[in-house]
């Protein structure tokens, strides 16, 4: 399974309710048994380590779904249906470009998705579970972490690394009632520049909350 396909569990999997562990083989999250004994007989796998694509930046003006943002060219728009805690079935919008083969960029979003359902719309709670559960679902390991606010909105900094290597840079955003998630994913860490993740993460701005509030009910009277 390719690395961008990675990145869709990965978003499907904290704003929904996704299936990423029983895939953790395929999306090369956990190297296989015959690898594992390759290596332990003394197997060459070796390959050269990829280095940082050469990326061609464009501004994307998402001001319908409430943000702008910087992507590298030939940015993709996908909707994938994700279940839910109630058995149902929630819409993960999602944009994404691939720098080269492997790495990887991403904007996933939701409104009012279960993990903020879950945590009665805490922010730090909804924002802790969000972290928790990629580095789960993507068996990683937390390698750094900041809080800060975007905007004015509560949002959480984040970075893993799994077993072979692959890296794992995120920003989540609780502009409520949505949650964004910002991705960025590498093969190695030879194939990051810091400065491409800080642009990425930078340029994103919440510009409208309009379009987000026209799909929630009216909230009930009070007397």
């Amino acid at each position: 399974m390719k690395w961008w396909q990675f990145i869709i569990l990965v978003g499907i999997g904290v704003l929904g309710v996704g299936y990423v562990y029983l895939h953790r083989v395929d999306l090369g999250l956990v190297r296989p048994a015959s690898l594992n004994a390759d290596n332990a007989s003394g197997g060459d796998l070796a390959s050269p380590p990829p280095h940082p694509a050469r990326i061609n930046w464009e501004f994307l003006d998402r001001s319908p779904d409430g943000f702008k943002v910087e992507m590298p060219a030939d940015s993709k728009q996908l909707q994938v249906p994700a279940n839910n805690e109630r058995g149902g079935i929630d819409e993960v919008k999602m944009i994404l470009a691939n720098a080269n083969a492997e790495t990887t960029f991403a904007v996933a979003w939701a409104d009012d998705p279960p993990v903020a359902r879950e945590n009665d719309r805490n922010a730090g709670r909804i924002l802790d579970m969000a972290r928790d559960d990629a580095m789960e679902r993507t068996q990683t390991s937390l390698t750094s972490e900041a809080k800060n606010t975007i905007g004015g909105f509560p949002a959480r900094d984040f970075s893993a690394r799994n077993p072979s290597g692959g890296i794992l840079n995120s920003r989540l955003i609780y502009a409520s009632p949505r949650l964004y998630m910002l991705i960025a994913a590498f093969p190695s860490a030879s194939a990051r520049r810091e400065q491409d993740v800080s642009r990425f993460f930078d340029s994103f701005a919440i510009v409208s909350q309009d379009r987000v509030l026209e799909t929630l009910p009216a909230a009930p009277a009070t007397h």
